[in-house]
């Protein structure tokens, strides 16, 4: 069977003797509960009018981003559709068992995003391309900086320059290049050599 939507979309409209209740007291939520489990969709919508400000306050106050707030309010109203008949007013009011899904929903939500970022950090992270050749990584896993200093001095001026600017300040060469106004060819030679000479200096075959 067809699911109402909670949120965004109104619930259809159904004849006002529909509900068949005393229209000067009117369906309590627990009444309202035992006919969504029979796929009511009337007391659906009017069980929604009367709690969907708590349910999404709630979520608001978790998540604080009102989008992600207004759809976890949708799914939770989606579950109560689903799951109605497992409201069991024995063991509390409605609005305790309501709440309780909204604060579950809510929360849920949180460590779903967490986790979709750290997913993209740690992909990020394993896929992230270096734009330097090997020579790199031979040389920065053997640096220590004492020698570094004074195997630095044997480079020339543009090679110190280059050199510095791609491994202590994390440029790439294309970045290098814009920042000394130097073709990007050139720029890879400078850092080429300017890694070649320390790897002699430092020892590293």
């Amino acid at each position: 069977m067809e699911t109402p939507r909670a949120s965004r979309v109104s619930p259809p409209a159904a004849p006002a003797d529909e509900l068949a209740v005393d229209p000067s007291i009117g369906p309590t939520l627990t009444d309202l509960l035992l006919r969504i489990a029979r796929q009511d969709r009337t007391a659906f919508a009017l069980f929604y009018e009367q709690t969907s400000k708590r349910v999404y306050g709630l979520a608001r106050r978790v998540l604080i981003d009102p989008d992600l707030s207004e759809d976890a309010t949708q799914e939770v109203y989606l579950q109560v559709w689903n799951t109605a008949d497992r409201f069991n007013p024995a063991l509390g009011s409605p609005m305790a068992w309501l709440m309780t899904l909204a604060h579950r929903r809510a929360v849920d939500k949180v460590r779903s995003e967490q986790s979709a970022t750290d997913r993209e950090a740690r992909y990020g992270a394993a896929t992230q391309t270096i734009d330097h050749d090997d020579v790199v990584d031979t040389v920065t896993q053997r640096l220590e900086a004492e020698s570094v200093v004074r195997c630095l001095d044997t480079l020339t001026e543009t090679q110190q320059e280059s050199v510095k600017l791609a491994y202590y300040g994390g440029l790439t060469y294309r970045e290098v290049a814009e920042k000394l106004g130097v073709a990007v060819p050139t720029i890879k030679s400078r850092i080429r050599d300017g890694l070649l000479r320390l790897k002699t200096c430092l020892g590293v075959s």
